[in-house]
């Protein structure tokens, strides 16, 4: 199986805005993203003990720039058999191929890679080391906790994609200012995947809400494996939507930086902030987040009108502007 279809079968909704980068990111952002998934898979492998698995993601960063051979065969032999996905099964057996095109990405774009691959298996540490999982339901305890772990695999990520947008385009910002952008929106898209996750998450014994979040609600982590206290944990959820919004209206000053000339950059661009907006909204509509037996997902009637709206987009960055800022108005949240 060639990476093209890898990176399609095991990247979801996020293939639809990999597809149309511009050929001189696009080698270097898949070849990033299935890293990050093999990352992913020994994370979650069930075949190992998590003494194992926390071994091999703190090695994952020096086996992606070193290529031992031994240590390659061995981390693939280990895990082999660990996921139920089958693409993630291919993607166990492929990883001598992934190396490979990594050596194959302009060099100049290989330090980001190895960047945003230690960053992202930090953030998988402290799932193995924080959330012990079994019955043991355990939670961060500060706010500051949460916000450093949306950093590592969301914010980390934000500043990889903004790293190859800056050094393959003429962006009319500041390095500094497009770099820190990108990493709160990133932020965001972290934010969301928990707030989304949230019941899967408790299942395997990770609350990502801090303890003095929940201790104000009057809840402790259990709490939330019962879909009754929705309504308890109501303020938790506006909290974290506030924070995420936020960081995404960074969005409009990232976005209007791009060059109107590269179409498929910001058609890359747009489409998932303005699909995280929505996705919040739906989760944000969700009385009962708690309920494991709800998927909060966007229709794919929003996808088409995005798509439809998009050569707009190309051309205007006033549009995008209003778009992005109408559907973040339609939250009735006040901070307090």
């Amino acid at each position: 199986m060639d990476l093209e279809t890898l990176l399609k079968n095991t990247s979801r909704s996020l293939y639809l805005s990999a597809r149309i980068l511009p050929d001189a990111m696009r080698p270097a952002f898949s070849v990033a993203y299935l890293l990050c998934r093999y990352a992913d898979t020994i994370a979650d492998t069930s075949l190992l003990p998590a003494q194992r698995r926390l071994y091999w993601i703190k090695r994952f960063p020096a086996i992606i720039e070193k290529q031992p051979a031994e240590e390659v065969t061995q981390l693939a032999r280990e895990i082999e058999g660990g996921s139920e996905n089958p693409y993630e099964k291919i993607l166990i057996q492929h990883l001598p191929d992934c190396l490979q095109a990594f050596n194959q990405i302009k060099k100049e774009q290989r330090p980001f890679i190895i960047e945003v691959a230690q960053a992202v298996c930090t953030g998988m540490e402290i799932d193995l080391t924080s959330f012990p999982g079994g019955a043991h339901l355990t939670s961060f305890q500060k706010q500051t906790d949460l916000e450093h772990y949306c950093r590592l695999m969301g914010g980390r990520p934000g500043l990889f994609w903004s790293q190859l947008i800056y050094n393959t385009s003429n962006i009319q910002a500041q390095q500094d200012d497009f770099y820190r952008w990108g990493q709160c929106i990133g932020d965001t898209l972290q934010i969301v995947n928990i707030l989304r996750d949230l019941p899967k998450d408790l299942q395997i014994g990770r609350c990502y809400f801090p303890q003095e979040d929940l201790q104000k609600a009057h809840l402790v982590p259990t709490d939330l494996l019962n879909p009754q206290n929705s309504t308890r944990f109501e303020p938790i959820k506006q909290k974290w939507i506030l924070w995420g919004l936020a960081r995404l209206q960074n969005g409009i000053s990232y976005f209007g930086c791009l060059p109107k000339s590269n179409f498929r950059q910001r058609a890359a661009v747009a489409w998932p902030i303005l699909w995280a907006a929505d996705t919040l909204y739906k989760i944000y509509q969700t009385p009962d987040l708690l309920n494991s037996q709800k998927r909060v997902k966007i229709p794919r009637a929003t996808i088409y009108f995005t798509w439809l709206l998009t050569p707009l987009l190309w051309i205007s960055n006033r549009f995008f502007a209003y778009w992005l800022s109408r559907k973040i108005r339609r939250f009735n949240i006040s901070s307090k």
